[in-house]
């Protein structure tokens, strides 16, 4: 296992045990099971290695340890300032739209801001668990919608890619894959390239009440000790030009 990560991290035993502070031979030895390493030393090179927490704690299994970070529901008790600093955003947010997801991209919360995004999207999309990339690229959901599909899909299956890449996660790509197989008139690229006049890749949304933009910020807890608290991600959308902006606060 620390072998996987470290070859997905692009890293040689040796730069991975000079960074952590150990020897290439204790490190190869650990990884071929020749040595056994302490529970401290599991965690360091999980660490340095950036694994989810929800690997480290299989790793820590593996090496026959007990795991240490737990994994809570939001409902719980324990989680009750994580849903109110939640609920603060996405209030304090209003009227653009924000979404909370979880390590799937299924939504875990949203506030009043986003039903100008779910209105335009089929029911059986928005049926729980709602995957928010499958209900943005679905032929069914945003996409008839999105002007600008090629390039806010180019953005999308992206940033599914990266996430896929560093947590290892089946699902990531077998979703990966799905999104692709949607079928699409539009052009994209594998590269994402910007507009000549656009600082950042905006999302243009054709609605009955007009033609909005949008540009996004993600926010994720700094310092997480809990699998459910690292793996959430708060997307807020803002509006990118004044006539988004303007209609929004007018219909709030």
């Amino acid at each position: 296992m620390l072998k996987h990560w470290r070859e997905q991290r692009h890293l040689s035993q040796l730069t991975l045990s000079i960074d952590v502070g150990v020897s290439a031979r204790h490190l190869s030895f650990v990884e071929t099971g020749r040595s056994k390493p302490s529970r401290d030393m599991v965690l360091r090179l999980a660490e340095h290695l950036d694994v989810p927490l929800r690997d480290r704690n299989q790793l820590l299994l593996a090496g026959g340890f007990s795991p240490v970070f737990q994994e809570s529901g939001l409902d719980t008790p324990r989680m009750s300032s994580v849903r109110s600093a939640i609920r603060q955003l996405l209030t304090a947010h209003e009227p653009f739209p924000a979404v909370v997801i979880d390590r799937h991209w299924n939504m875990v919360d949203a506030n009043a801001g986003l039903t100008l995004m779910t209105s335009l999207v089929a029911p059986h999309l928005l049926e729980p668990p709602v995957n928010v990339l499958r209900a943005s690229l679905h032929p069914e959901g945003l996409a008839p919608h999105i002007v600008n599909l090629g390039e806010w899909r180019s953005h999308l299956l992206t940033r599914l890619r990266r996430q896929a890449t560093l947590t290892g996660d089946p699902f990531q790509n077998e979703l990966l894959e799905e999104l692709r197989g949607y079928s699409n008139e539009h052009s994209e690229t594998e590269v994402e390239l910007p507009g000549a006049a656009d600082v950042v890749t905006p999302l243009r949304l054709r609605t009955p009440a007009g033609t909005f933009s949008f540009f996004g910020t993600i926010a994720t807890f700094g310092t997480p000790a809990d699998i459910t608290v690292a793996e959430l991600a708060i997307e807020s959308f803002f509006p990118a030009d004044p006539q988004t902006s303007e209609f929004l606060r007018a219909m709030s």
